[in-house]
């Protein structure tokens, strides 16, 4: 693909949006970058273009920008409801971002194998992971997308048989549509994709749990017929597409994901998945897969082989189960040795703000789940630690206008103190409170702060030896930071500050 001359618009100056101009400029294009942010909260992204020839236009996005564009391109945090996107698909100026132009470009390239991995939560510590096993295999891996640094502006630096990991989010998928993406997008896809989960997510963003589906399904219709297909065994959608459609035996879907424009969404996701000569691979925690990877008596097993002992596993909770079985049935696809599977499950204690133990000061343990921008990654936080654990559960940010009937079931389960912080703190507590009403159950204690800094002041009062004060908030950052590391970062220097430094014991 050459672009020389091409007159590209890059949206967003965060990481993908640096990097797609690093790679049009080198390609001979001539770039523009586009943020709505004005200069002056844009220092460190402005020193990493200081060397390049890119016309900058800060503080919004004019229309004028479309105006003898050859190509739009959007960073992920940019959304394609954008009035200058629905201008752009209205002059039928074409569409793309960083992950789909190196999916274009690998293959182009003959690169690969490729691997590509998405869902509602788990993404990165199973893309982590699949890095990991397959390095452990001995093999050169790229891990890039929606994790760490993109590989758009690095495709040089790899070689033919190298590995490449994507990790995809609905923002990027969004833009894998043959309606407005430029070049081809059937087809070009991973060799392998997998889709871990799909429960409601981003729904501020999104028009609805069928439209966020849709988006996540692009990465399914991108597979070229000789691919393979890893999906969950335990999840609600992700099993009826297994199954090529639903099952007696399978429950109903919440009636609140708007079902019945989703059943055919998944009836022609289930005759993608065996489509042409695709291989399908399942995953499940508890029960055997006919081809896959699974939990039994203990045992975790890829292809009918143990690989590890649940009791071996640092990495904590269920759901962190069901990530290491999907990356042993991803790597594996790939080639990746049951002794690498072995190696990697035995050793990995998890990628930073997912779970991670923070300090254990006085009997007390600090988790950084800040990861958790859902309510159902909170859910799977509080759900990670036992039943009569004393638990302080720090709670809100900024909403995401999703359910949280599931959170506060499992708040009145697990947590003794409940204290909300941010934009939706007052809403976190008062979801808690009315489903202990509801249920006529017991509400835990709770509290109301504005700040991270006063719930973890609160928390550090109130914590007694043998309590877990867990951040796991539920909803984004966006109310008071960048984004959730930065908000994982934040708390790591309160926690510093409140016990005394980092220490154990």
């Amino acid at each position: 693909m050459s672009f020389q001359g091409w007159r590209i618009v890059i949206l967003g100056m965060a990481r993908q949006g640096i990097a797609l101009a690093r790679f049009f400029v080198a390609a001979g294009a001539q770039v523009t970058l586009s943020d709505v942010a004005p200069a002056e909260q844009l220092t460190a992204e402005l020193e990493q273009l200081e060397t390049l020839p890119v016309r900058q236009v800060l503080g919004g996005h004019p229309l004028e920008l479309l105006d003898g564009c050859d190509l739009l391109c959007l960073s992920g945090g940019v959304p394609a409801q954008l009035p200058i996107v629905q201008e752009a698909i209205r002059r039928q100026i074409r569409l793309s971002n960083d992950s789909l132009l190196t999916l274009q470009l690998a293959r182009q390239r003959g690169l690969g194998p490729i691997l590509a991995i998405t869902g509602s939560s788990g993404k990165t510590t199973t893309t982590t992971l699949v890095g990991e096993m397959l390095a452990a295999s001995g093999r050169r891996t790229h891990v890039g997308g929606n994790i760490g640094t993109p590989l758009i502006d690095r495709l040089d630096q790899i070689a033919a048989g190298e590995c490449i990991v994507l990790e995809l989010s609905s923002f990027q998928l969004e833009l894998f549509d043959e309606r407005w993406a430029w070049g081809p997008v059937v087809g070009v896809g991973p060799d392998v994709a997998a889709l871990l989960n799909l429960t409601p997510n981003h729904l501020d963003r999104h028009a609805g749990m069928a439209a966020y589906a849709a988006a996540k399904f692009n990465l399914l219709r991108s597979l070229p017929t000789d691919g393979t297909l890893v999906l969950s065994a335990e999840d609600a959608v992700t099993r009826r597409v297994a199954n090529a459609g639903w099952r007696a035996s399978d429950p109903p879907l919440p009636s609140s994901w708007g079902a019945a424009s989703l059943d055919p969404l998944l009836e022609e996701m289930g005759c993608l998945a065996t489509a042409g000569h695709r291989k399908l691979l399942l995953f499940h925690r508890q029960q055997p897969v006919d081809n896959g990877a699974w939990g039994s008596a203990g045992q975790l097993f890829y292809q009918g082989q143990p690989f590890c002992q649940l009791a071996e596993l640092k990495l904590r909770g269920e759901h962190n189960v069901s990530n290491l079985l999907a990356a042993a049935a991803i790597s594996g696809a790939a080639g990746a040795a049951l002794t690498a599977m072995q190696t990697v499950a035995r050793r990995f204690a998890g990628v930073p703000h997912r779970l991670e133990t923070v300090a254990e000061v006085a009997g007390v343990l600090w988790v950084n789940d800040s990861i958790a921008t859902s309510p159902e990654r909170a859910v799977a936080g509080m759900r990670s630690f036992e039943s009569g654990q004393s638990l302080i559960l720090l709670a809100g940010g900024k909403d995401k206008q999703l359910p949280w009937d599931r959170f506060a079931e499992a708040a009145l389960e697990h947590v003794e103190l409940l204290i909300g912080f941010g934009a939706a703190g007052s809403m976190v507590v008062r979801q808690v409170q009315e489903r202990a009403a509801f249920l006529r159950k017991t509400a835990p204690s709770t509290a109301i702060v504005s700040r991270l800094d006063e719930a973890v002041d609160l928390a550090a009062r109130t914590a007694r030896p043998g309590t877990v004060v867990l951040l796991s908030p539920g909803g984004t950052s966006y109310d008071a930071y960048h984004d959730f590391a930065a908000r994982g970062e934040h708390f790591r220097r309160l926690v510093e500050e409140v016990t005394g430094g980092p220490r154990w014991g």
